[in-house]
C-alpha cells in the first residue's frame, strides 16, 4: 500500500495516491499558490523570442 505524500498515512483507493479528500485538497492548495515548481531554463527578457509581458 503506498503511503499519502501529505501526512504519510496509507492511501486510500477512492483518494489514490492520497489518505483523504482533505489531503488532496492540500496538495491542489500547493499548485494554485505556486509552491511546486518544474525548473527550467532561465529566459533572458531581452531575447527576440522572449514572451511578451504586459506592463
Amino acid at each position: 500500500m503506498t503511503r499519502c505524500p501529505i501526512c504519510k498515512k496509507p492511501g486510500d483507493e477512492a483518494y489514490r495516491p492520497f489518505c483523504s479528500k482533505r489531503c488532496a485538497d492540500v496538495d491542489l492548495a500547493h499548485w494554485l499558490r505556486g509552491d511546486y515548481a518544474i525548473p527550467g531554463e532561465p529566459v533572458d527578457p531581452d531575447a527576440e523570442d522572449a514572451p511578451e509581458t504586459e506592463e
